[in-house]
């Protein structure tokens, strides 16, 4: 039961933040390979303030509202796993002497 709860915030979450994220990978990609491939410093210098959000004004909540959309994933994904479930284990029978 649980666990169809998580998946469904997990479904919410990542379809909010997955055009925030997205963009947020291709620019950072982007400026690695403009500044260290290309030698490009201008476009580099562009593409980080694509990549901050300082362009449109939002440096200061975007990084903050990635950072949240990543644990949510994260900790959604994670408790879907399984791996931290609580194992049952079978009974011993005490052997008699």
């Amino acid at each position: 039961m649980m666990r169809n709860t998580f998946r469904k915030y997990h479904r919410l979450i990542a379809t909010l933040f997955c055009l925030p994220l997205l963009f947020t990978a291709l620019t950072g990609i982007s400026v690695a390979i403009a500044d260290t491939w290309l030698h490009q410093e201008e476009l580099a210098a562009f593409l980080i303030a694509v990549h901050t959000f300082q362009i449109f004004k939002l440096d200061a909540i975007l990084p903050v509202l990635n950072g949240l959309g990543l644990i949510g994933l994260v900790a959604t994904g994670v408790s879907m796993t399984g791996l931290f479930a609580k194992r049952h284990q079978p009974k011993r029978i005490k052997e008699r002497s």
